[in-house]
């Protein structure tokens, strides 16, 4: 497809990320407005701080940005941050080279990109509740296109039933999609959130993919917008069936703990984290995905 048709594509791939992030925002606020019982439900209801990032290329000319919305000491969320951005420019030599290594043609000879796509990343004030990780995105070079993303769970204190739920609504909004999808995205997300250095998962997974280009354009489209739409009805029953379960001082400490992982993992690993620094977006927005508070023993 030629760049200038891909210019009604990319306009459209990017308003929906946007309509998911409001999606997403407007649900999440709704979750702080419902909660009445529990610990922190004398506080304000949390509302979302939004705002807009930019970037600029190396001559100080427009390269993108987006909108950062970070909610803060709610009654459900600790901290919860839900960015989209739509950036482009030239990529630098160590992010063409790993581009050249991942396959993409030509990256070299014109190393032009656009790209656009939603991150989400909720810490929970209640340990019982899962944190939790979604992303979608689309990427752009002269010499190729191609999707990714998923949404990942991560409890400190696992429930089987809260696991299966969420995997569930994965498979059915990938089934349609073919029956073949939701296990292999299922084992690319296994192997994606792994920590070798820990010698485990950061959680219990979900779905992942990455590069994913069939040629046609709409069809992959479609596969990346029930990925996203998947996401809320995944996550949000799992909320709500946990957010007023009593924790003690030892399962706060069990959270803390296992925030580290989440930490190291995005720190070290994360692929979007490395291309969001070394491209020159903004740190803050880059960075919104760690936890608030950690802790290591």
């Amino acid at each position: 497809m030629t760049e200038t048709a891909m210019q009604t594509e990319k306009a459209t791939a990017s308003n929906w990320f946007r309509q998911l992030r409001d999606d997403i925002v407007a649900a999440f606020e709704a979750l702080e407005d419902s909660q009445s019982e529990g610990p922190f439900a004398d506080l304000p209801a949390g509302r979302f701080e939004v705002t807009e990032t930019k970037r600029a290329s190396d001559d100080g000319s427009d390269a993108g940005g987006g909108l950062m919305s970070v909610m803060r000491g709610g009654r459900v969320f600790e901290k919860v941050g839900v960015n989209v951005s739509t950036v482009y420019g030239t990529l630098g030599k160590a992010a063409q080279q790993a581009m050249a290594a991942r396959g993409v043609p030509g990256i070299e000879a014109d190393p032009r990109f656009w790209a656009s796509g939603i991150s989400l990343v909720a810490h929970m004030q209640n340990p019982h509740t899962p944190a939790v990780h979604m992303n979608t995105r689309m990427f752009w070079t002269p010499g190729a296109w191609w999707f990714g993303g998923g949404s990942d769970l991560n409890p400190c204190i696992e429930y089987d039933e809260d696991t299966a739920h969420f995997h569930a609504v994965q498979k059915q909004h990938l089934d349609p999609h073919g029956a073949e999808l939701y296990p292999r995205l299922k084992d690319w997300a296994d192997e994606y959130f792994y920590i070798p250095h820990r010698g485990r998962a950061r959680g219990v997974g979900g779905i992942f993919m990455d590069d994913h280009c069939t040629g046609d354009w709409a069809k992959d489209f479609a596969l990346t917008q029930d990925i996203g739409r998947a996401f809320l009805p995944a996550f949000v029953p799992v909320t709500e069936r946990r957010r007023n379960t009593p924790w003690s001082e030892a399962d706060k400490e069990t959270q803390l703990v296992h925030r580290g992982l989440y930490a190291e993992y995005n720190l070290v690993y994360d692929r979007g984290t490395k291309f969001g620094l070394a491209t020159g977006h903004d740190a803050n927005a880059v960075l919104m995905s760690l936890p608030p508070l950690a802790k290591w023993i």
